[in-house]
């Protein structure tokens, strides 16, 4: 009775062994089929065994069973792309990404595009997650929170206001006392509308000026006169105990815009005519996003067609304690769980964060030739246990035969 029970078991572990090979043929399959996929993980089948009952006389077998592993933490080689949105990690860390059903996860795959809404979506429909730089977002450290959908069309346009600028320019010494000089420039309120201000320069005595500045479209003043005191022996802004200021300020928000601040520091005063050198001031008229850069620290900056530069956004990287437990789901994406740890969200390059490489893909982790190889492995071993049950089989139906 004992040695048939040991057939029945040996059945059982060949079952066993065929079931483990045909898990180990599902993850080898998977993984040829993703072999070109962006940042899949190649999975691993391990065995452990499974001990039957035995003593001194008799061997009762137990069997074998399987468990799949991830290489989650694992670095694929990176392959350029020409696109700035196709974005890649060197190091830890994974992006995080939201669901058609809205709820987040954590990917690697970073083949990322604007759809029609301006959402940058990956391959598998998951949009990219970052803080909002323009609207004072604060990050989360041991969570998601603050974190909103990337939206390129958000910035579709952009009006600067006015705030500093440079103004370089030369004052006659030899003008007499009451004499002016008038130069204009061009500022932009809140909503980039130009405001054309006038700056007229009066001598009030021996190297003393004053500079007054005004709307130029009804003539009012923006503010009180200021004075400007040239060195006699330079022609520079005087310093010391008879220092001249170094800058013109113009409240502009009554005008709709901004406090401006020009520079005038390197302004001078010789024996030749009035001359400007240098008129800049920033801000800029509504203008159309032209390209958008993305930089390693997952900063996300807005280039529009004036050339005004805007922060718009700064992509997070995700990381857990354990990432090869993390659970795998549907579109190349993993969830946290109790065996993967926490997760915590931080700036790229910092800590043990990698950094983010735009117009690079990583490649999937797929080895094909190891694919191939440990395929054959596996069907043979499926083969063999399929051996292993048909002589339990046949020896049972001696036994069957022999009570009969």
């Amino acid at each position: 009775m004992g040695r048939t029970l040991s057939l029945f078991g040996t059945l059982n572990t060949g079952v066993s062994g065929m079931a483990a090979q045909a898990n180990m043929l599902s993850t080898i399959g998977d993984n040829i089929a993703n072999s070109a996929t962006t940042g899949y993980k190649d999975a691993t089948v391990a065995f452990e065994t499974m001990i039957g009952d035995r003593s001194t006389f008799d061997y009762s077998s137990g069997g074998v069973q399987s468990k799949v592993r991830y290489g989650i933490g694992d670095q694929g080689t990176l392959t350029a792309s020409t696109s700035v949105t196709d974005l890649a990690i060197k190091g830890n860390g994974f992006f995080v990404v939201q669901g058609s059903n809205g709820a987040t996860a954590l990917t690697r795959a970073g083949s990322f595009v604007a759809d029609a809404s301006g959402d940058l979506v990956n391959t598998a429909g998951y949009k990219l997650m970052g803080y909002n730089l323009t609207d004072g977002s604060t990050a989360t450290a041991n969570g998601t929170g603050g974190l909103q959908v990337i939206n390129l069309n958000k910035q579709q346009l952009n009006a600067a206001p006015s705030q500093t600028g440079t103004l370089q320019f030369n004052l006659p010494s030899n003008a007499a006392s009451g004499a002016t000089s008038k130069t204009s420039i061009v500022a932009y309120d809140d909503l980039g509308n130009p405001l054309t201000l006038d700056i007229t320069f009066t001598k009030t005595g021996t190297n003393a000026w004053s500079a007054q500045i005004t709307n130029d479209a009804d003539g009012t003043t923006i503010g009180a006169a200021q004075p400007l005191t040239y060195d006699p022996t330079t022609g520079k802004l005087a310093s010391g105990s008879n220092a001249s200021a170094t800058t013109l300020t113009a409240d502009l928000t009554s005008l709709g815009g901004k406090k401006l601040t020009l520079d005038v520091s390197q302004s001078t005063q010789l024996a030749s005519s009035f001359t400007i050198n240098t008129a800049t001031v920033d801000g800029s008229a509504p203008s159309k996003l032209d390209h958008v850069t993305i930089g390693t620290d997952g900063t996300v900056t807005s280039v529009y067609a004036n050339g005004v530069s805007e922060a718009t956004y700064r992509i997070p990287l995700a990381d857990v304690p354990s990432p090869d437990n993390l659970t795998s789901l549907t579109g190349n994406v993993y969830q946290a769980n109790l065996a993967s740890g926490t997760v915590t969200v931080g700036t790229a390059t910092t800590g043990s964060l990698g950094e983010i490489d735009s117009g690079n893909l990583e490649n999937s982790t797929v080895d094909l030739a190891t694919e191939l190889t440990s395929m054959i492995s596996a069907q043979r071993s499926y083969e063999a246990n399929s051996k292993v049950i048909q002589a339990s089989s046949d020896l049972l139906k001696v036994v069957d035969q022999l009570s009969a």
